[in-house]
């Protein structure tokens, strides 16, 4: 009686789960319009979590050196004190960092952007000059005298002024005010979030473990909490592994630029250094901008850059790279190609930055997972490799 009614049970919970999949599928643009009106709604929270996370390394590494094993300052006092100070250190040396690069590359940028345009401006009448001794043709000849005569700053000039008081630019501009508005207004939302986050990270921890215990099976609940630390513990040492390989690359490039007195090495070094951030690719990204901004000013140099480019990677993809990176993630390089490829493809750079860590916690897990069932199953396995 009690194995008829489990199965009858057993038959009816497939059932109604394969009329909700089917009734799903038969709604799921419906279900895809809610699933963006929720993501929307989310989208401050999210941010806010990842500015948490951040602040979150160098806050605790600040707590650590400042407060911890200190006998000077009391225990109730250091408690109220700490974390609102690490908190205020860490936001004030972020706030430095980005500061320092935008008045690092901003300037360079405008001046390389107006010795570009001066250069094009050169060079335009060499080139006419060049393809009228090249092109023999009347027709060309005529061709070329006519883009010659020109006035190409009125033309300039009328497409400025067409593009300011053009009415159809008003919608375009509305709609780039508005998004820039709900942009800045996400950020503020979640810079806010994410300070009550980090200021009451442990209360907050706690609740959300005894609301996991509440509804879950106890078992089920610790190898939730072994995963999430494991996770945590992987995206920060990525994170951290990251930052610092970005910051030695960019010095290399700087010192190695400087001494081989080549323009723009402390733009290209900050440049390569933030292009970095994003796994394997980055850095070539920076090294095709950079070389383009060198090519303005001497090809010679832009290729003498590129060589150099070539071994200084050579240098950090072999020796620094491992060390900082490899070794923290704890993912082999083929899986941090793997990861880079998926990851770009489905989310773009977001992807790529996400990807490494969320592998290299899945391979740890299913390393862990096949050693449990080899031990398991008493089997032998350096039989089979020898």
């Amino acid at each position: 009686m009690n194995f008829d009614k489990y199965n009858t049970v057993k038959t009816l919970l497939i059932i109604v789960f394969a009329v909700a999949v089917y009734t799903a599928f038969q709604n799921i643009d419906v279900i895809l319009r809610y699933i963006g009106i929720l993501f929307s709604i989310s989208v401050p929270f999210i941010i806010g979590g990842v500015i948490a996370f951040v602040l979150n390394i160098p806050m605790k590494a600040i707590e650590k050196m400042l407060f911890e094993d200190k006998k000077i300052i009391k225990k109730e006092i250091k408690k109220s004190v700490s974390r609102p100070v690490s908190l205020i250190i860490s936001i004030i040396l972020v706030i430095i960092v980005i500061s320092a690069v935008i008045n690092i590359v901003v300037p360079q940028l405008v001046k390389t952007f107006y010795s570009i345009g001066n250069n094009i401006y050169a060079f335009v009448p060499d080139a006419i000059e060049f393809f009228q001794s090249v092109i023999k043709s009347d027709e060309a000849v005529n061709i070329i005298e006519r883009l010659v005569n020109i006035d190409w700053k009125t033309i300039l000039n009328y497409v400025g002024n067409f593009l300011k008081s053009g009415g159809s630019m008003l919608n375009s501009t509305i709609g780039v005010v508005s998004t820039i508005f709900s942009t800045t207004v996400n950020i503020i939302i979640g810079f806010i979030f994410a300070l009550y986050i980090l200021l009451q990270k442990e209360k907050l921890s706690v609740q959300a473990i005894k609301i996991m215990f509440s509804v879950i099976p106890e078992k089920i609940g610790e190898k939730v909490l072994d995963v999430a630390k494991l996770s945590y513990k992987t995206f920060s040492n990525f994170v951290t592994g990251q930052c610092l390989e970005a910051c030695i690359l960019g010095t290399m490039f700087f010192i190695v630029l400087s001494i081989l007195r080549m323009p723009y090495s402390l733009l290209i070094g900050v440049l390569i250094a933030f292009t970095a951030l994003i796994p394997i690719v980055g850095a070539f990204i920076g090294c095709i901008i950079s070389a383009l901004l060198i090519l303005m000013i001497n090809p010679l140099q832009s290729l003498i850059f590129i060589a150099v480019f070539l071994i200084i990677q050579q240098i950090e993809g072999n020796l620094i790279y491992p060390h900082v990176v490899g070794n923290s993630v704890g993912l082999p390089s083929i899986w941090v190609l793997v990861a880079v490829t998926i990851g770009g493809n489905l989310f773009g750079i977001t992807g790529m930055l996400l990807f490494i860590p969320l592998s290299s916690v899945l391979y740890t897990l299913f390393r862990k997972w096949v050693n449990k069932r080899i031990v398991k199953n008493c089997i032998n396995i350096d039989k089979y490799i020898n």
